[in-house]
């Protein structure tokens, strides 16, 4: 069983949500990202999902296209991420994927690129732009080196569609609670409750369901554990705050409030 099947159970055993984190890795500079890294895992952040740099972000907003920037000036490349990687991997069991566009993996060969991950200590992939209907090199070349690939849906994924990516994702599914780009808010009534409830009902029981896409505040993610999630999804509120300067302390203790949102109450 890998780390993040092992964590979403261990969880669910103690009626307790997953807080995924993201952090855009080698922003502002490798240190300081690794600062930040270590700052999410001891605010309790049950899975860190670390960004990879790409200079054509298409699926991310301001706020992760600005952070995507800062890490490219810095110098950070694949291998700069999978150092540091490495680095967090001495310190902490915690699960980590990473998150990415398909342009590194070709670049480096999928194989290749999986190999390096699964020598690093990454759990878990989630390429952005990769459809369901290309991804079958990808994920062959994972199950190979033991790396899940997280498949995202949409409130646009039709059911025949989503019932194939069912089948393909592994870790967790990651639902992208309305379309456009990271960071922008997600509004928290009737059709976000549909919506959770819908793809819930498509998944198999024991497969975990992760929802992203503008979650920011303890309520937020309340609320989309109640709705019928097992993971909430944070990143746009992390990354803001690093470009603000904020201490790491500070992000200890904002990933500390949001994972209290996680537990039963």
């Amino acid at each position: 069983m890998g780390r993040l099947q092992a964590t979403f159970k261990r969880l669910r055993a103690r009626g307790e949500g997953a807080l995924i984190g993201y952090l855009m890795a080698g922003d502002p500079d490798l240190e300081r990202s690794y600062a930040y890294a270590r700052a999410l895992v001891a605010g309790g952040v049950d899975v860190l999902e670390l960004g990879v740099p790409f200079s054509d972000p298409i699926a991310d907003g301001p706020a992760i296209q600005a952070a995507s920037i800062r890490a490219l000036k810095a110098g950070t490349t694949p291998a700069v991420v999978l150092e540091l990687v490495r680095r967090l991997r001495r310190e902490s069991p915690i699960p980590i994927v990473l998150v990415t566009y398909y342009s590194p993996i070709l670049a480096m060969g999928e194989a290749q690129f999986c190999k390096r991950c699964m020598n690093t200590g990454i759990d878990g992939l989630i390429v952005l732009d990769l459809p369901i209907e290309e991804a079958d090199p990808l994920l062959a070349q994972a199950r190979r080196t033991r790396i899940d690939v997280v498949l995202p849906a949409t409130p646009e994924t039709d059911d025949e569609r989503l019932s194939r990516i069912a089948q393909a994702t592994r870790g967790f599914l990651y639902l992208v609670t309305h379309y456009g780009v990271t960071g922008t808010p997600t509004e928290i009534g009737p059709a976000f409750w549909g919506l959770i409830q819908r793809v819930r009902a498509h998944l198999p029981e024991e497969l975990p369901l992760a929802v992203g896409f503008g979650l920011a505040r303890p309520e937020q993610v309340r609320t989309a554990l109640r709705a019928g999630a097992q993971g909430a999804i944070v990143g746009t509120a992390f990354v803001q705050r690093v470009a603000e300067g904020a201490s790491p302390e500070a992000l200890q203790a904002l990933a500390q409030q949001l994972k209290a949102a996680t537990r039963p109450a």
